[in-house]
């Protein structure tokens, strides 16, 4: 899991960076490719964490 959110987070990190880029210089088959994986990770590790609070429970 802890990989799964650090990877997360460099993947945030990048398309955060790509975004900063003047618009001439900015990739935006990469950025939609980085937001994309970003957002599946997240949902990911969203999920993992709703399961492991209703175990708890």
């Amino acid at each position: 899991m802890n990989l799964i959110i650090l990877a997360s987070v460099v993947i945030w990190i990048a398309a955060i960076y790509e975004l900063i880029k003047p618009s001439k210089e900015q990739n935006s088959r990469k950025l939609i490719a980085l937001t994309s994986v970003g957002t599946l990770s997240t949902l990911i590790i969203t999920l993992t964490l709703f399961e492991d609070m209703f175990k708890v429970l």
